[in-house]
């Protein structure tokens, strides 16, 4: 009695933590939802100066979608559209991101606006700033190459946890604007007819320029670019960061002073590797690499080292990293060769040198932009660490980029206009194929993996009485799969599920449904149709057990708690059957909200902790931070705490969970009348007193079906052991020749010296 009153005194002490981080947490995020509207409700919020310097009326509108004329004075600056009017702009929310764009008479991009959306990423998590920085790198694109088909859609940066929401942003502008011009509205008249006869340009290396270079020459024309950092401005950068900690630990030394100066070149062109590496490195590289690979020399100086130490450790450099149309990749020290010195006549002496390959599994375009991105840590004292991340933007040159205009014939009923070239029936432009297919095609390897992963689990769930059976391979794979859901599921890729996503949907079959804006994040969508096919097999199990990444760091860091032997707490059955409602009522009350705002039910969603532990990684407000560290703690006591009693999204699917067709987990008709043995061990305390499984609560770990087989630890499996010795033991030749009863023989060091009968265990 006295131990089941502290496991109650502690749990109210818990739980009082847990209701005042959430607390904290509705206030730092509570606040007013902007309206949706057209083209005419959002210009009163702006001036024409923001998209044209000395602009100071807008004119009517034009036309339909209409465009907005800017004027300084009487002379015409360019115009303003909506993305929204033009192009698809319906971003991860299921609602559209609308901006407003300026583009002048040429064609070129002056300013973009973001004035309403409803990205859950964004209303609370990532700064609105970055994702407007992230846009502004379109100022100053002509867009009339790209309408043309002459060139691809310009690539602005990734802003990590907000791909989906940046892509579409970056997109729905260029396809706009590319509209436009087509339809001769905006630049010169560039309409549809001739811009459709022109033929694709196909782009590649251009392995015929392999002339020798020097140093000055290739950084003039950047084919090696260059970035630099001072001590001051990384002071700045950290400071301007937001983590009060990070500013209180300046670099030492002067702010003029280098912290680290950076430069990067592609040497798969035959110009720049030869320049480089010198002719024996060159043709050394060119013999070692595999169709595909694309190699990069990356050259430091000053204090800080882009290298760092962590490759030697553990073989990976963890400092760079490639980026590319929402592709990324680290390199290992398979991928490295050091290097003494560079070849190009003027080269300065640098601290290190390293050439890079890229891996087999990441396909880097040489002829597209790319981004080599640096990770700048500085320590806080202790063990605690800030970050910051810095790029360094490349692209090839056009003089190592071959352009080759792709036949197209002409079918003889075909209608030419008389003012284009004779060609019809262009393939669609890349501009034209939808923003899905370019990220699942850019997506491939990510999708492979997600793929077997599924495969692996459900070759797991259908041959699971041959895995539980062996109670230490059973608990490997479930910890190592667990461990892989969490480090490359969750943190890396970011795929984790939630129950805005549940509100989406919905709202998404009342108001318009579109395939397209749950085709944009193929690894979320991936899930969602494992997670529903699962539904119909095992409940919510699959997803919840298996594929959470939450969940998965929930259930580590508990069995590390266990390892170091934290007190465990068991909640009184009584009081666990009146807690477990709590998450269906959450997720009754954000589903009514959705139906009056989905706004404000996205905003209350935070009640799952996933953004900020999975998505953001802790890069938080603190208050954040403190409600998702609160619940680890919590879970460190009572196994998957917020999944018992807090998860939305696990109530969401159990709900639909009940129409599973099959039942996969065995019972023994001893279990739960007497045996109390599963029930007492499950982790999540689904298995009632009286025996039976509530799937809705199951997260199908399997440890009672490891039990249930377990003819050690279940009393019905002891039975049927101890009766098959018996047998075996009468049947013994030592038995048949005569004796009393049944004997145990005990041996020591292999020689009998006792004899006692066998005794039947008592009854459970």
């Amino acid at each position: 009695m006295l131990k089941r009153a502290n496991d109650v005194r502690n749990l109210a002490t818990l739980a009082a933590v847990a209701l005042a981080s959430l607390i904290l947490l509705c206030l730092a995020y509570i606040s007013p939802a902007h309206a949706a509207g057209d083209l005419q409700t959002y210009l009163p919020k702006i001036s024409p100066a923001e998209f044209f310097p000395g602009a100071d009326r807008f004119g009517p509108p034009q036309g339909d979608p209409p465009i907005v004329p800017v004027y300084r004075g009487d002379q015409l600056q360019g115009f303003v559209f909506l993305n929204s009017d033009l192009a698809n702009a319906v971003g991860y929310s299921g609602k559209p991101i609308h901006m407003l764009a300026g583009i002048d008479p040429n064609g070129v991009i002056t300013g973009v606006k973001l004035v309403d959306h409803k990205e859950p990423i964004v209303l609370v998590g990532i700064p609105e700033a970055r994702i407007v920085a992230a846009m502004n790198a379109l100022i100053g694109k002509d867009m009339k190459p790209v309408a043309r088909g002459a060139e691809s859609p310009p690539q602005i940066d990734i802003v990590s946890g907000a791909t989906v929401t940046v892509l579409v942003m970056s997109d729905s502008v260029v396809r706009a604007a590319s509209k436009l011009i087509r339809s001769g509205r905006i630049g010169g008249g560039g309409g549809t007819p001739a811009a459709a006869a022109l033929p694709p340009v196909i782009k590649t290396l251009d392995l015929e320029q392999n002339e020798i270079r020097d140093w000055e020459s290739l950084v003039g024309d950047g084919s090696l670019r260059r970035f630099h950092l001072g001590i001051g401005d990384v002071n700045e950068a950290f400071a301007k960061s937001g983590n009060a900690a990070a500013s209180q630990y300046p670099e030492p030394g002067d702010a003029s002073d280098d912290f680290i100066d950076l430069y990067a070149a592609l040497v798969t062109a035959p110009t720049i590797g030869r320049s480089l590496l010198g002719e024996d490195g060159y043709r050394r590289l060119k013999d070692a690499l595999k169709p595909g690979q694309q190699a990069i020399v990356v050259a430091g100086n000053g204090p800080y080292s882009f290298k760092g130490s962590a490759y030697v450790r553990g073989g990976i450099f963890d400092r760079i990293e490639i980026l590319q149309e929402g592709n990324s990749t680290r390199f290992r020290d398979r991928n490295h060769t050091r290097l003494g010195a560079l070849a190009a006549a003027g080269a300065p002496e640098f601290r290190e040198i390293g050439l890079f390959v890229t891996p087999p599994e990441f396909t880097l375009d040489p002829t597209q932009p790319w981004q080599l991105q640096l990770l700048v840590q500085r320590s806080l004292g202790g063990r605690d660490k800030a970050f910051l991340t810095f790029d360094l933007n490349y692209t090839l040159p056009d003089r190592y980029i071959r352009r080759e205009q792709r036949a197209v014939t002409v079918p003889e009923n075909a209608a030419v206009p008389a003012s284009s070239a004779p060609v019809a029936n262009v393939p669609p432009q890349e501009v034209d194929e939808p923003l899905w297919m370019r990220i699942w095609r850019s997506s491939t390897v990510s999708i492979g993996i997600t793929g077997f992963m599924l495969a692996a689990l459900t070759g797991i769930f259908f041959f699971q009485n041959l895995l539980v059976r062996r109670p230490v391979l059973y608990t490997w794979v479930r910890r190592g799969y667990l461990a892989f859901v969490l480090v490359w599921l969750g943190w890396y890729a970011n795929a984790q599920l939630s129950v805005v996503n549940v509100v989406t949907f919905t709202n998404a079959l009342v108001t318009g449904f579109h395939w397209e804006y749950f085709l944009a994040a193929p690894l979320i969508f991936i899930l969602w149709a494992a997670t529903a096919g699962g539904l119909l097999f095992w409940g919510r199990g699959p997803f919840c057990g298996w594929l959470c990444p939450f969940g998965a760091l929930q259930e580590l860091t508990n069995t590390v708690a266990k390892w170091l032997k934290v007190p465990q707490i068991t909640v009184p059955w009584g009081l666990h059957e009146r807690l477990w409602p709590i998450k269906y009522v959450i997720f009754l009350g954000l589903f009514g909200l959705s139906l009056y705002s989905v706004d404000m039910a996205e905003r209350f969603a935070e009640i799952e902790p996933f953004k900020t532990a999975i998505i953001l990684k802790f890069a938080r407000q603190w208050p954040f931070v403190l409600y998702a560290v609160a619940l680890l703690v919590i879970g460190l006591f009572i196994e998957r705490f917020f999944c018992r009693y807090l998860c939305p999204l696990g109530a969401a699917l159990a709900i639909p969970g009940r129409i599973r067709t099959f039942e996969w987990l065995r019972r023994w008709e001893e279990c739960g009348s007497p045996c109390q043995r599963c029930a007492k061990e499950c982790p999540v305390q689904s298995i009632h007193p009286e025996g039976h499984i509530n799937v809705n609560e199951c997260i199908y770990c399997m440890h009672c079906q490891e039990l249930y087989y377990d003819d050690h630890r279940c009393p019905h499996m002891i039975q049927v052991r101890l009766k098959r010795e018996k047998r075996e033991a009468l049947s013994s030749p030592s038995m048949r020749t005569g004796g009393k009863g049944p004997t145990t023989v005990i041996t020591a060091g292999g020689k009998p010296v006792a004899a006692s009968p066998v005794v039947s265990p008592p009854t459970t």
